[in-house]
């Protein structure tokens, strides 16, 4: 584990040149070494010759980026009568360090019957949905769609608190109470 001492950022001093020799990831400049990247402290002994090296390693988790027809997973964080508000947490089995938000539109829930739908019966806050990314949206929102089969809620609570199990496409059954939910449910994978 690393600890916060250990984290240091671009331009901090890290060390005279008279102890240590720059490594990966510093830089020598008037007698003292520097950080060039963001990452963590390290000082690796070569042999007892020699100075130790003085590096810093780069964190190499990088965020997963949505794309144009990636498969998300993302949470409903809001519902109104046009579309649900979503904050995306997977994108393509890989989770995301940033955050990235997302709508689905009224017309995007489901392929058939677009003016039937109501996006109440069909997300609730809370839910967890996979979801394919139709556009980049405005500055704000990626734009999901649900229209697909294999699209929709897959995992939910109901009101009493229970777990929901899906039941149909637009049914879930609470495993508590055994009450009916609607939803638009992902035909499991």
């Amino acid at each position: 584990m690393t600890s916060v001492a250990d984290a240091v950022v671009p331009g901090q001093r890290l060390g005279h040149v008279q102890e240590f020799n720059a490594g990966v990831g510093t830089y020598s400049h008037q007698n003292f070494l520097y950080a060039s990247v963001v990452g963590v402290k390290q000082i690796t002994t070569i042999s007892s010759d020699e100075l130790p090296v003085l590096s810093v390693q780069r964190e190499n988790t990088q965020s997963a980026m949505p794309d144009i027809d990636a498969i998300v997973t993302c949470k409903v964080v809001r519902v109104n009568p046009r579309f649900a508000a979503v904050n995306i947490m997977v994108v393509d089995g890989k989770p995301c360090t940033d955050d990235f938000q997302g709508i689905i539109r009224v017309q995007d829930v489901r392929a058939t019957e677009k003016d039937k739908v109501k996006i109440y019966n069909s997300f609730r806050p809370g839910d967890i949905v996979r979801a394919q990314v139709i556009s980049l949206g405005d500055a704000r929102s990626y734009y999901l769609s649900t229209a697909a089969n294999e699209l929709g809620v897959i995992f939910g609570t109901s009101v009493a608190g229970g777990s929901l199990v899906p039941i149909s496409w637009q049914e879930m059954q609470c495993t508590k109470t055994k009450a009916i939910e609607p939803r638009k449910c992902a035909k499991p994978m």
